[in-house]
Parts: structure tokens; sequence; C-alpha cells
């Protein structure tokens, strides 16, 4: 089975699961399928949230710590005026913000959960440099949560479930036979490469472009990002996967798109006083 029809056949068995359930990302107005209750993945993250403090290691550098929640803050603040500001619905007003520093310098990483919970590894630090550079990269995973992007894809993980399971009824249980004879999920395989992935890279190229954005807004200098992605890809010294197997888009392709975007976003959003 390609790639097409395996798609159109979960479309066809779940479209009216995916009618009833639209959202839009905001400023993208990108359509967003919203079948998982946001307050539901709120809640999971925060006591998820709760367990990594308890084992990780945290940082004890309270002066960088402090330049994290501050630059948090100008971006809390910055979301919250702009959509205030646009009289659009603040996608922030029920998060409970929380920062955090991890002491793992082998880790070049931050995320952000749903509801606005944040962590920076101190090996970020070694590619962020500065606090313009610091803002890019919490404006990028900050973006992740405003966009509801975890809630977007629990909900695509659920239809494309359902759908698959219908589908191996409705063939008489073809695709469950195709599994037992390669011996490996090759449906998921297939729906992760084919779905999934590009489905995910269209999601971190969003959160670049709204990070620009919340970072521009809150008076940060996002010339800086270029660089900080040029440093990402020294340090990851030609060791990116091939773009079919993997779920962010290249350094390459980010450089290029953030160059694209910076001068426009710069006028567009200028910082919220």
């Amino acid at each position: 089975m390609n790639r097409r029809n395996f798609i159109n056949l979960i479309g066809c068995g779940c479209v009216s699961a995916g009618f009833m359930s639209c959202s839009t990302a905001p400023i993208t107005d990108r359509k967003q399928l919203t079948l998982i209750p946001e307050a539901k993945l709120n809640a999971q993250a925060a006591k998820v949230y709760e367990e990594v403090k308890k084992k990780a290691k945290l940082s004890k550098d309270i002066s960088k710590l402090k330049e994290i929640i501050e630059i948090g803050q100008k971006i809390e603040n910055s979301i919250s005026s702009y959509f205030d500001r646009e009289n659009i619905l603040d996608p922030t007003a029920n998060f409970e913000w929380e920062y955090i520093l991890i002491d793992n310098p082998k880790v070049k990483n931050a995320w952000c959960m749903p509801g606005g919970k944040i962590a920076v590894y101190t090996g970020m630090l070694e590619i962020t440099k500065n606090t313009n550079g610091l803002a890019a990269v919490m404006g990028h995973e900050i973006a992740h949560a405003v966009a509801k992007h975890s809630v977007e894809r629990a909900s695509r993980g659920t239809l494309l479930n359902v759908g698959t399971q219908i589908l191996d009824i409705a063939t008489g249980g073809k695709l469950s036979k195709v599994n037992r004879t390669t011996g490996m999920n090759a449906v998921g395989l297939l729906s992760q490469i084919g779905i999934m992935n590009p489905f995910n890279r269209k999601q971190e190229s969003e959160a670049d472009y709204l990070g620009l954005i919340f970072s521009s807004l809150s008076g940060y200098d996002i010339r800086e990002t270029i660089s900080l992605w040029e440093r990402m890809r020294d340090a990851k010294k030609g060791n990116e996967p091939p773009l079919f197997m993997s779920t962010h888009p290249s350094s390459t392709q980010r450089i290029k798109n953030i160059t694209k975007w910076t001068n426009e976003i710069i006028l567009k959003y200028p910082p919220i006083v």
C-alpha cells in the first residue's frame, strides 16, 4: 500500500472526528486537529515536571537561572500583551509558568511542556553563548506550548491509531498480517515516516517562526538566531539524520528559513513597551 492510499483511507475513516475538532494556531492561522483536551495535557505535564525536578540534577548557578527566568517573564508578558492588544484570546491565560536549569553539560537542549513548564540544560548554554541566543531558544520552546503542538500531536496520534484499527478491520486484518509477516510494525513505521515526521517538521518550523516573533516582541535581537543555528550545526558536526527520518528540519534549512523571516518580523513585530 502506498503512502497516499494509506493517508486517504485513514482520512476517510476518521473525517467526521476531524471536522468536529478543528482549531487554528495563533498568528499563523494554520488549521489544527485538537481531539485531546488541553487541560488534561497541562495537568499531566505538571506532574511529569515535578518528577523531573526531583530526579534531575538542578544547577546551582543562581545567576544563570535568574537570567532564564527574566527572559521567560519578558516573553510571557509580551505574549499576553500582544494578544490583548490584538483583541485575541490569550493562549497562555491558563499557563502556570515555571523554569528550571538542569546541570547536564552533555545535553544541548531545552524544552517547554504544555502549560508553560520550561527546562534548559547547561549544555545548551554552550550553544546560546549570550542573552539574545538564550532568548531565541526559549522563544522557540515557548512557541511550541503557545501553539498547542503537544495537544495537536496527541490528537493526531489518537486519530492515526483509531484510523489504523478501522482500516485493519475493513481490509480483513491485512494490516495485522503485514506486521506479523515482517516481524515489525511496518504500518506504524510507514505512518511515522510518511505522516508524523513531516508533520513534526512543520511544527518545528512554525515554532521557529513564532519564536522569532515572541523574542522580537520581548525586545531581543533576533538576528542572533542565525548565529545560534550556525553554532548548533557546527556542534552536530554533520551528524544529522536523513530528512525523512527526522522530526526536525536540518540546521541548514532552519538557517535559510530564519534568514528569510528575520527582517520582516523585526519590522512587523517590534518590541512591546
